[in-house]
């Protein structure tokens, strides 16, 4: 971002900054004098107050909650001490707070504004379903506001608030996910600073009583709905982008970004209507357009065809998404085929190799994973019912199978159990530390309440791990940095629960407990196993810690080759890879795995390696002057790797050096992939500046495709996105999913006849990353910038400017350093010819 959260909130207003679009909308919080904040973390929401408002405590009341019901109430609590309050959450979250999100819509008294921030997520990349709330909000009579863009999703909070006052009612801001995680240039808005609303000395009136609740209904509909209505129908925030007359667009949300790139890139005459509210709908509005088109009137929108069915129940006959329609969101090319302009599409005909998501190198799960594993093998398991986060990625092992949602993992055992009561003994039930305390310990105590035998394991990394690491109450301290207090194993045995503790860097003490746990099940016992004393590895201390075999004493068995960070070598023997993590300095799983005993840790000193250099401090950055910058009207490119390789830093130094190249006079958007893709699986960021409007391209508008991991270069429509004349950089790196044999993986001759006819430079930034002596291989990625800065067109831009962006993104002395070197290095590659063109 270039500039600290703090520094963003207090920026005089008018200053041009790229944001991600959740930062975007924290930052508008703090300017929009929001007072507090709460929710609970969920994929695409999370960054609103984890990365954002979790920075400037002093400047709002922030912090997480256990679950998004209790984040609600927190809110209306607010509300009622007359404060404004936004709370933050996923799709299912809102259904998870949907007592408290109904049964609060229709209060009618004066009180603090309720701001519901409900990401959505139709595609869906994180989610367990595709449900649209649209309807849920109408049944509510709540009004809806769609942000189209990073400015309306930076201003949309005092927008929100100001809604909630003047009406007295609670408001959903409804953000598509590619909106809150895509970069997006804004303009810094005006600070408000709001005064609490005086609330009455008696709070009587904000009950849910019938007779409250019927009154509060009648207020809804004879005076809140006519306001809102009219509101809507003059709202300025609705606008009519006039054409011909001879066709026309109707389109909310994000989708009003695709449109307008489709629009631009294909010369298109059309006019559109972009609403801004989605309910109460402007119908008056909606119907004057319809009826102002000579031709055919279009409805793009998000989920499912909620602006569709309401004009057809009007007696309009648009044309949308057909009846059983399996498109929930739409992108540039589906618009464009839908308005009868179809793309071309580049036909690849080896298929790439699947990638599910996977737990991280070192995980303190994987253990617990493996004897999982071998007790379904065994068939001493029948049925695991699994949950929902990184405990959910157990399935793609083999050590799970079911999943529904946030705690019901241990609901669904009681049910199966109490029809098949002989099966006590060979299921389990298994739940995230997070899980368990958001809704998971309900299950714990209906279990203990029905004297439900059985086993119940509750895998305690100490973070929200899924989400980003966030805190939950088994992590050290809260958001506000306050020790924690709380102790699962205590609250579970307050229950009445049997206990047992155990070290998730413990194979041996993870088998025992699991084998007498399941004894006791089968004697009528019910026991909550508590694997801990294993941090989330993205929390962990690092580590030097790594481990060795000799060669000569190794049974090249392949038994420990059971996580992403150890992997055989040429002469089968185990070596760690980049990826290892050293489990934070536990007893590494993979070395508990060896039959024989013979795999050690050792200290990454210990083995025959370079050690981490000391990278030469960088020499001051020149001056540049872009004035003489011949700059390309429309820059794009797309880049593809997997989880982990840092494809979204790339992006953001792409972002800055557009800024710095005097884009932010135009546009600049950058789009990602976030959620369980990131977690070694396939993913996708975007980038473009100058004449542009979306974070996802038309197929042949793309100046440069970069593949950081080289089959991925075959995933579907990706070679469709370059524009005729481009260029495709293909990183020489190969990352093969754990247990994925090595004879399926596409062959390089494979690869490079698919590309044949494209200019492809294959360049081997993995191998110059270990060179440089950067064992982690982090670096790569900024090895491949600096190949990428002396491509046409990006080699428009001086030398120094890309140095320049770089050290925005991240000045630490010594990330900047290394990841100098790693650029110097990459143009370096490019001059002496080392990369296969």
């Amino acid at each position: 971002m270039g500039e600290s959260i703090r520094a963003l909130c207090e920026a005089p207003a008018g200053k041009t900054e790229i944001l991600q679009g959740n930062i975007a909308f924290a930052v508008g919080c703090v300017r929009g004098g929001v007072h507090a904040a709460d929710g609970y973390p969920g994929t695409p929401s999370s960054e609103v107050i984890d990365r954002g408002l979790s920075q400037v405590q002093d400047m709002i009341h922030v912090n997480w909650s256990v679950n998004e019901a209790v984040a609600s109430a927190v809110g209306m609590g607010h509300s009622l001490a007359g404060r404004d309050c936004v709370v933050t959450m996923k799709i299912p979250g809102l259904f998870q707070a949907g007592d408290i999100f109904t049964s609060g819509a229709p209060f009618a008294k004066e009180r603090g504004a309720l701001v519901y921030y409900i990401a959505s997520d139709f595609t869906p990349s994180s989610t367990q379903h595709v449900i649209d709330p649209r309807y849920l909000f109408k049944s509510c009579f709540v009004p809806v506001f769609e942000p189209r863009n990073h400015q309306e999703l930076h201003e949309s909070a005092a927008i929100a608030v100001e809604i909630g006052r003047q009406y007295k009612t609670q408001v959903v801001i409804f953000p598509n996910g590619n909106l809150c995680h895509s970069e997006g240039l804004i303009h810094l808005m005006e600070p408000v600073r709001r005064d609490p609303v005086v609330m009455p000395e008696s709070l009587k009136e904000f009950n849910v009583f019938p007779g409250f609740a019927r009154k509060n209904f009648d207020i809804s509909m004879h005076e809140r709905m006519p306001a809102l209505q009219a509101m809507v129908e003059s709202s300025p925030l609705n606008y009519w982008e006039k054409g011909s007359g001879k066709m026309g667009v109707i389109t909310a949300g994000i989708s009003d970004m695709y449109v307008h790139e489709v629009k631009n890139a294909l010369g298109l005459d059309f006019d559109i209507l972009s609403l801004a509210f989605t309910n109460p709908l402007p119908m008056d509005l909606i119907t004057e357009f319809y009826n102002s088109i000579d031709g055919d009137v279009y409805v793009i929108e998000d989920g499912y065809r909620f602006i569709q069915e309401a004009m057809q129940q009007a007696g309009l006959h648009p044309i949308g998404k057909e009846e059983y329609s399996t498109l929930t969101e739409w992108s540039p090319a589906l618009i464009a085929e839908k308005l009868g302009k179809p793309v071309t599409h580049k036909k690849v005909e080896t298929q790439p190799i699947s990638r599910p998501p996977s737990l991280c190198a070192g995980c303190p799960y994987r253990l617990f994973a493996n004897e999982m594993a071998l007790l379904k093998k065994k068939k001493l398991v029948e049925v695991v019912f699994g949950d929902i986060g990184c405990n959910g990625l157990l399935y793609f092992m083999n050590a799970m199978d079911t999943g529904l949602a946030m705690g019901a993992s241990e609901g669904q055992r009681i049910g199966y159990v109490m029809d098949l009561p002989e099966k006590a003994s060979r299921c389990i039930t298994v739940v995230g530390d997070s899980t368990e305390c958001h809704t998971g310990m309900a299950g714990t105590r209906n279990a203990v309440y029905r004297n439900v035998p059985g086993v119940k394991v509750i895998l305690d990394n100490s973070w929200t791990g899924m989400t980003g690491a966030q805190p939950t109450p088994t992590s050290p301290t809260n958001l506000a940095g306050e020790p924690m207090r709380f102790s699962l194993p205590a609250s579970l045995r307050a229950h009445g629960a049997n206990v047992i503790e155990v070290g998730a860097y413990e194979k041996n003490n993870l088998r025992t407990a699991l084998k007498t746990a399941l004894e006791e099940a089968a004697k009528g016992t019910y026991t909550t196993i508590v694997v801990q004393n294993g941090s989330c590895i993205q929390m962990a201390k690092p580590s030097s810690q790594r481990v060795y075999v000799d060669p000569e004493v190794c049974k090249k068995c392949g038994a420990c080759l059971i996580c992403p960070g150890i992997e055989a070598g040429p002469d089968g023997v185990p070596v760690v890879n980049n990826l290892c993590t050293g489990c934070g300095g536990m007893t590494p799983a993979c070395v508990q795995t060896c039959p024989t005993h013979v795999l050690h840790p050792i200290d990454l000193k210990d083995l025959k390696r370079k050690s981490m250099p000391e990278y030469p401090v960088p020499s001051d950055i020149a001056p540049f002057d872009i004035t003489g910058i011949k700059r390309p009207e429309r820059l794009s490119l797309s880049i593809r790797g997997v989880g982990g390789q840092g494809n979204l830093f790339f992006g953001h130094v792409l972002t800055q050096l557009a800024f710095l190249a005097g884009y932010d006079k135009e546009n600049i958007i950058k789009g990602e992939t976030h959620g369980m893709a990131q977690m070694g699986g396939p993913v996708i960021s975007t980038f473009a500046c100058g004449k542009t409007s979306s974070p996802l391209f038309l197929p042949g508008t793309t100046d440069c495709l970069i593949v950081m991991e080289k089959s991925e270069v075959l995933r579907p429509d990706f070679l469709s996105l370059l524009k005729p004349g481009g260029t495709v950089l293909l990183a020489d790196t190969c990352i093969l999913p754990l247990g994925f044999p090595k004879e399926q993986y596409p062959s390089d001759d494979q690869i490079m006849e698919n590309l044949k006819g494209y200019r492809t430079i294959k360049v081997d930034v993995l191998g110059k990353a270990l060179e440089l002596g950067d064992q982690t291989g982090r670096i790569a990625n900024v090895v491949m910038m600096g190949v990428l800065s002396v491509v046409a067109p990006f080699d428009a831009f001086p030398e120094t400017m890309w140095v320049q962006a770089l050290k925005q993104v991240n000045a630490k002395p010594a990330v900047w350093a290394a990841n100098t070197a790693a650029f110097h290095a990459g143009r370096e590659l490019a001059a002496a010819g080392k990369i296969t063109a």
